[in-house]
Formats: structure tokens, sequence, C-alpha cells
């Protein structure tokens, strides 16, 4: 699946690059995960949306199917196997090397680091697991805490809560979009976590579990 993916990006550039439509895909999908699951419709709400609409203006109607549909295939290839999809896509389609040089750590290495830091024993915190993410990526290490949690037989829906954080509004939207497909309760904020500041509310995303809602 994730090689039928980077097809469908390669095959839809050519006015843009490969990495242009990778951004724009996932800052689309990240808008419209967040405004289809918000209630109160607010400023905030009006500016995705015109973020959105300027996408679908940029890359056309026809697009923004191809956009849709490569985000079903996402959602598939994270049943299938529960790892940090999006960041094999970056790598793997060359976006890291060619581009801004960020790298998304392979996802065995947050997979093992999961297993050996993580306490099957939740009953400190009346059963919950709270998990801080400074800088989050692609969210391959929430998405390794959330694999070991299922797979010691523990329902992370309903246990685990994450803040995560990153500078880089692609990372943001990157792990937004999982964390929502894979119903992890989770605040995703863009911002510097070293200078301390507090980020105002157009650059935090509440997973639609966060919001106790279902897409």
């Amino acid at each position: 699946m994730i090689k039928k993916i980077i097809k469908e990006i390669i095959d839809m550039s050519g006015n843009y690059s490969g990495y242009d439509i990778f951004t724009d895909w996932i800052k689309a999908t990240a808008i419209a995960m967040s405004n289809q699951s918000d209630i109160f419709r607010g400023e905030i709400w009006r500016k995705r949306e015109q973020d959105y609409m300027d996408i679908v203006r940029k890359h056309g109607k026809d697009n923004i199917l191809r956009f849709a549909n490569m985000t079903g295939m996402l959602a598939v290839a994270l049943e299938d196997d529960m790892e940090d999809v999006l960041g094999r896509i970056y790598m793997e389609a060359g976006f890291g090397s060619k581009h801004t040089g960020q790298f998304f750590t392979p996802f065995h290495v947050s997979k093992l680091t999961a297993d050996i830091a993580l306490e099957l024993n939740q009953r400190a915190n009346n059963g919950k697991i709270e998990l801080s993410e400074p800088s989050v990526g692609g969210g391959g290490m929430i998405i390794a805490a959330a694999r070991t949690l299922k797979e010691r037989g523990v329902r992370y829906q309903k246990v685990l809560s994450v803040t995560a954080q990153d500078l880089d509004w692609k990372g943001v939207y990157m792990s937004y979009v999982q964390f929502g497909l894979l119903g992890i309760d989770a605040t995703v904020i863009q911002g510097d976590t070293l200078s301390g500041d507090r980020p105002g509310p157009e650059y935090i995303y509440y997973t639609p579990a966060r919001k106790e809602m279902l897409l």
C-alpha cells in the first residue's frame, strides 16, 4: 500500500513536485479531519477551511479526490501494519534527502524503545498512560507505544493520552493525521518546545478522540 501511495504522488507531480504534493495532501487531510469533527465552528475553523479551499484551487477538484483516495489507502496501511506509514512514505520517496534534510526515525527503533520503556503496569495512574513527545515528527514513537499496548492486550484508545509538539508544521500534520486515523487521544501543537512559549489556539490540533468524537 505504501508503494501505491508513493506511485500516486509521483503520478500527480508535474506542475508541482512530489514533495509539494505530499505536503499539501497531509495538510488538506489534517484540516478536513479537524474541521469535520468540530462542533463549534469559530474563526479558527473558518481560517482552516479557507486554507483547505486554497489547496483545492491549487490542485483542482480531481486531484483533491485523489488525495481522499490516498487517505483511504493510508488508513488501510495503518490497519494492516501499525507503524509510522507517513514517515516511511516520506523517506522512501526520497523527500528526506532531497529537500529539508528532515529524517524520520526507522519504526523498528521506535518500537524497540517502546517495548523497553513502556511499563505494562499502569496502576500508579489509575490505569492511564500520559505521554509527552516534544519533537513528534511523523508520530512514530507514539504509534510504537500504542502498538506495544495493543500487543499486550491493552486498548490504547482507552488508556493513552498524548501531548505532542513539533516546530515543523509538516510533522504536526503527519502525526495528527495518523493519530486521528488510529483513534489516539492526542493534542498536537506547532511550536518550539524549548522556548516555553504558550502557543495560541490556531497552532493546536485536537484529534477526534480527544474531542470524544468519531469520524
